[in-house]
């Protein structure tokens, strides 16, 4: 346990790669383990991928948003890591990884809504120069990054954000279908074998956690135990991190995902590829410097991650993973049979605390169930699974006797963001509602609703949510229920 460690706060991005956000940042600096001159593990500048006789290669030139959703789901990230024509086995090893089908896949993804790009196929090769991501190079350069932190499968946003509030996903191992949304109504969320870091926290403490985000329907939401008062606001954040009464151990902190229903993920802060960097930069900026102000931010610990890679190109190959344990292959959820024992694409990580040295670079590995372990070596917390049981904690990071007093008080200004590309194609409202993260809005929504209900209305909400079956009929549900949640906050206590 690190009694000096009494705030540890995550926020956790979307859709991003590591060399697509740091692969071209040139970083050097110390390495955590031998304390040796080292450089960051990014592009070479050698690296490319070919589609259809023309070859792409990796370096600098992306765009602010994209035009098209990279491919992220599981035949996704398959052909993206080992090639087109690759199958995978259900319960077999993880194919040979030759990282040559990032173009392919972008150019025609496997998933409805998803890739189909025209022209500019090289697009999912590039990554941001420094000095388009200030804030978060400025954050590498003054505390540690870690280069070797993967998503925790190779697949899409659903299991690997799980893999962050429970080290496991439960046995998912692609987006939740609105039939399988249906199943967790009749146990009130997504349960766990061994329960999340929530259930851990508040059997260990009475102020164990709190939840802020920044959208109306975080995925957090989604979990068995957490309920509507549970989620605060995030525009409450600074405030209460700036009372030093503030007295929850652990912050889970989401974004704002933006226009999901419309499959344009436009106007939040999540970073998704579709609506570009610089409200992301900003509201890392926000966390940062409300944390740095307050009176906790001697004994705090800020990690920042991202999901997964959302399609974009890493030239390091996953390597083999522990699986949870929990669950086995086949099991209720477990659509490809897939075993958990290949970690996802490289995801940008950094580590903030005034107790890291200064332009400190990680290469031990890590994954979003590096989470849990860090929990459990701050506050002695067992493990939750096989997979945190074995993983790395960032505390050894840690390793100044005393705060540094030289950390930035503030960041740099995030740039405005470019002009947005429109959009290729936007999903119809009369498409089905059987796509990428809706059913899985649609099951924290029904959750918001319940708990905003009397219990006689819930066979009426059931119901509902049983017959939706095309996207306007999702948005006015959606839109239904977030009038009442923002009534019932708007009311007096």
């Amino acid at each position: 346990m690190r009694p000096d460690i009494t705030n540890i706060f995550v926020l956790m991005l979307e859709n991003r790669s590591f060399d697509h956000l740091l692969g071209l940042c040139g970083l050097t600096g110390t390495d955590a383990v031998t304390g040796t001159p080292t450089s960051i593990r990014g592009l070479m500048g050698t690296e490319t991928n070919s589609y259809r006789g023309q070859a792409f290669s990796a370096g600098p030139g992306a765009l602010e948003n994209l035009p098209v959703d990279p491919g992220h789901e599981f035949l996704d990230v398959l052909e993206q890591l080992c090639g087109t024509n690759v199958s995978y086995p259900p319960g077999a090893p993880y194919p040979p990884i030759n990282s040559s089908g990032f173009v392919s896949d972008y150019a025609l993804s496997h998933t409805r809504d998803e890739g189909g790009a025209t022209g500019d196929f090289g697009q999912i090769m590039r990554g941001f120069l420094p000095d388009q991501l200030p804030v978060l190079n400025a954050l590498a350069r003054n505390f540690a990054v870690c280069d070797s932190w993967h998503a925790s499968i190779p697949g899409p946003t659903w299991p690997n954000r799980l893999f962050a509030l429970a080290a496991s996903s439960a046995g998912l191992d692609h987006s939740p279908t609105t039939a399988e949304i249906l199943t967790w109504e009749t146990m009130e969320g997504i349960e766990f074998a061994n329960g999340t870091l929530f259930d851990a926290l508040g059997k260990h403490s009475t102020s164990g956690w709190r939840i802020y985000s920044a959208d109306d329907f975080p995925l957090v939401a989604a979990l068995k135990g957490i309920a509507l008062p549970d989620v605060h606001r995030f525009d409450e954040f600074a405030g209460a991190v700036s009372s030093p009464s503030y007295p929850w151990l652990y912050t889970w902190i989401e974004p704002n995902y933006g226009d999901v229903i419309g499959g344009t993920y436009r106007g939040g802060n999540s970073q998704h590829p579709l609506d570009g960097i610089a409200a992301g930069e900003a509201l890392i900026k926000t966390v940062y410097e409300a944390i740095r102000s307050s009176p906790h931010w001697n004994s705090s610990v800020l990690i920042i991650t991202w999901d997964e890679h959302g399609g974009f190109y890493d030239h390091i190959a996953p390597p083999a993973a522990i699986p949870p344990g929990d669950t086995a292959p086949g099991s209720k959820y477990n659509q490809y049979g897939f075993t958990f024992q290949r970690y996802g694409v490289r995801v940008p990580a950094v580590i903030v605390s005034p107790r890291i040295p200064a332009n400190l670079i990680d290469h031990r590995l890590y994954d979003h169930s590096c989470i849990a372990a860090t929990l459990r070596d701050a506050y002695g917390l067992p493990a939750l699974t096989d997979r945190d049981r074995s993983a790395n904690s960032v505390l050894s990071l840690l390793s100044l006797p005393a705060p540094r007093t030289d950390t930035p008080a503030m960041l740099p200004t995030v740039p405005p963001p470019a002009p947005a590309a429109a959009p290729l194609r936007t999903p119809s409202p009369q498409d089905s509602v059987d796509s990428g993260n809706l059913p899985g809005l649609l099951h924290i929504a029904m959750r918001h609703d319940l708990a905003l209900s009397s219990p006689a209305q819930r066979h009426v909400i059931l119901a509902r949510v049983q017959a939706i079956q095309t996207r306007a009929q999702a948005a006015q549900y959606i839109q239904d229920v977030r009038t009442k949640l923002r009534s019932a906050r708007a009311a007096p206590p």
